[in-house]
């Protein structure tokens, strides 16, 4: 398919648009010229809605309401996804996320939606230790740990799997950690900044994550969008970054003394599966 050069304010249906990821993507969306229509459920924060978009109210369980947002929908970035490291029923977090996306992109089949990004996760690539992860090593489902990062293999596993075999014109795009503005719920990351900022969190994990700019993921969906080849798979990720040191530049800025507890990873194991139970 062609560059998309621009929007050319054809319309864009975002899905997850209230929440943090989403809304930076409808935003990079409406600046880039695309008339953004957002899905949201009847019980969903407005705050990061502008008021400019066109709202449609709806629920990725709910066949009937995607049918209505994606009528007259040219371009689809399906975002939304059950964000919760652990539930008290996992199977929630499974149906949210996986059969919510089967859902959807049947019905963006039936609309004949021309083209559609897909946000999937890093969580969904394999690692090697001591080499580096990318988009041809991909998790296999039953090496997942906890139910969200299961999930996710498995929606991507779906959406790849319809694209072979029923032609859906979807591109994937696996982020890694966003953070920046409008994480006003917050996300697990939020929250860990939110608590080091207050002074809250006297340890760590001896562990790292890879951090991108929430507006930078935003902008490489729209880049998978206009440029990326249905089928592939891209990492949209930033700098690695070592716990430890994300929690002292936080303290830096807000004049705090660094955490000095640093935890090993071995030591944290009984007190997670005691969590667990």
């Amino acid at each position: 398919m062609a560059e998309l050069a621009s929007g050319g304010g054809d319309l864009l249906l975002v899905t997850g648009a209230s929440g943090f990821l989403g809304a930076a993507i409808a935003n990079s969306a409406r600046a880039a010229g695309y008339s953004v229509r957002v899905l949201i459920r009847t019980s969903s924060p407005r705050t990061n809605i502008d008021r400019k978009d066109q709202v449609a109210i709806g629920d990725l369980r709910d066949r009937a309401s995607l049918a209505a947002a994606l009528r007259g929908v040219r371009y689809l970035v399906h975002a939304a996804a059950d964000y919760r490291l652990w539930a008290p029923t996992p199977d929630d977090i499974l149906r949210n996320n996986v059969d919510g996306t089967r859902t959807l992109m049947e019905e963006a089949l039936q609309a004949g939606i021309e083209r559609i990004v897909y946000t999937s996760s890093v969580a969904t690539i394999g690692l090697r230790k001591g080499e580096p992860a990318d988009e041809t090593r991909p998790l296999a489902a039953d090496k997942a740990v906890g139910a969200y990062k299961k999930s996710k293999v498995m929606a991507e596993r779906l959406v790849d799997d319809m694209i072979r075999r029923e032609g859906l014109p979807a591109v994937i795009v696996n982020p890694s950690t966003p953070i920046g503005p409008r994480d006003v719920k917050p996300t697990p990351t939020g929250r860990i900044i939110v608590e080091a900022a207050s002074g809250r969190m006297p340890g760590f994990v001896d562990t790292g994550l890879n951090l991108v700019h929430v507006d930078d993921a935003a902008a490489g969906h729209l880049a998978a969008l206009r440029k990326g080849r249905i089928g592939e798979r891209y990492i949209l990720g930033g700098e690695n970054v070592h716990l430890g040191t994300m929690l002292g530049d936080i303290a830096q800025i807000v004049g705090r003394r660094p955490p000095r507890l640093r935890l090993p990873i071995a030591a944290i194991y009984p007190f997670a599966v005691g969590a667990e139970l």
